[in-house]
């Protein structure tokens, strides 16, 4: 138990600095916009292209995890995409082509971060009971929203003090120092090595893997799975990525800081307090299947309609309670869904969560550009949360 305490602990921080590293450009939007002269347009290209490849590792990731262990494949993936992070403000003062550079680099981003989840989600279905997935799960997915918020704050701060470059230094060099803590306290020499030839045996999903596709895609539930996994993830990504801009222009005189930190911020207790109460709920007799639906209808429904009143006020306040209110219950879904899917199938979950999230992050592009599509072509931001 203490050892499962430390790991929970990990997973949080290392999910914590994939949102870092994640958010650094949505949150240096405006000052990378101003520097290299890019258009709503281009703006959009930039920030969807991290989706492209987002959703073509979803599901060789978590089919990997299932193999290897999902724990292997967050750290090696973990490792790239620091590196990524902290070379990319060196690589762009010795190119010219800042478009291409920054689009190809947030491709990459999005290919190493695609396996996070479904590792993640193959890691917990092997190693948590499921009257305790929900809290676990919820636990740990707090720290996407640790993450928006610590970058939200102190990348806010570095950026106003020392320039867009000293936001990817701070989240690329942070997410090094995880994984090297990860691996030295927490990893054993022989729990590092992955064997070559295992790994290629991996990458192929072959008929030796005995994955029940036939029978998998013939159930409702898990339909039903891959379609709200695909609507929820879409609506999150859009609104990580066109938020921080949302608040820089249309209330110009407002702290980034408040607007970068404060829903994160209020998303924090209610994660937490979904997967209490759904784990409680389940240990109380309650069918787990009513109360998976129960905390999707509340993370996706209920969510989306704060969504739309945040599109529609004038007020900075308001905004800020309604951004708050949007962010802080979708965070129900990590109870619904996200468990929902090692409740189905545990021995195959990294893989049915990456088919619904490759799902979820293809719309994640269409959505995100056609965000920023309408927003230069229309002057309006409503669309956006209509979009939502």
């Amino acid at each position: 138990r203490p050892e499962s305490r430390v790991w929970k602990v990990m997973l949080l921080l290392g999910t914590c600095l994939l949102y870092c590293a994640r958010v650094t450009v949505p949150i240096c939007a405006v000052a990378l916009s101003a520097r290299f002269d890019w258009d709503k347009k281009q703006s959009g290209i930039v920030l969807s292209s991290f989706f492209w490849g987002y959703c073509l590792t979803q599901i060789i990731g978590g089919h990997i995890s299932d193999q290897i262990g999902g724990e292997k494949v967050l750290l090696l993936s973990a490792s790239a995409w620091g590196f990524l992070t902290v070379l990319t403000p060196l690589l762009t003062h010795i190119t010219s082509a800042h478009l291409v550079f920054m689009t190809s680099s947030r491709f990459l981003m999005g290919l190493l971060q695609g396996v996070y989840f479904p590792s993640l989600a193959s890691l917990l279905s092997q190693k948590v009971r499921e009257n305790e997935r929900a809290f676990t799960y919820s636990t740990v997915g707090t720290g996407s929203q640790c993450g928006t918020l610590v970058i939200g704050g102190a990348g806010s701060l570095l950026l106003d003090w020392y320039g867009w470059e000293s936001v990817f230094y701070f989240s690329g060099l942070l997410t090094l120092l995880w994984v090297y803590c990860t691996c030295k306290y927490l990893l054993n020499e022989k729990e590092l090595i992955i064997p070559i030839d295992y790994l290629m045996r991996s990458l192929s999903i072959s008929k030796q893997t005995k994955v029940p596709w036939k029978q998998l895609f013939k159930k409702a539930p898990i339909w039903a799975v891959i379609i709200a996994q695909l609507s929820t993830a879409s609506t999150f990504f859009t609104l990580l990525s066109w938020l921080p801009t949302f608040f820089k222009e249309t209330f110009p005189e407002s702290k980034g800081w408040v607007f970068n930190v404060v829903p994160w911020l209020v998303a924090i207790p209610t994660s937490l307090f979904s997967g209490f109460l759904s784990d409680h709920l389940i240990n109380q007799g309650y069918k787990t299947i009513t109360i998976r639906k129960f905390m999707q209808v509340i993370g996706s429904g209920v969510s989306s309609v704060f969504a739309l009143c945040l599109g529609q006020t004038s007020s900075f306040c308001k905004a800020i309670v309604f951004a708050s209110a949007s962010v802080g219950l979708q965070t129900f879904n990590h109870s619904g869904i996200s468990v929902n899917v090692q409740d189905l199938a545990p021995s195959c979950a990294g893989l049915l969560f990456g088919v619904g999230n490759t799902g979820g992050a293809l719309l994640g592009v269409i959505c995100v550009y056609l965000a920023g599509y309408l927003i230069e072509t229309t002057g309006s931001r409503v669309f956006v949360f209509k979009l939502v």
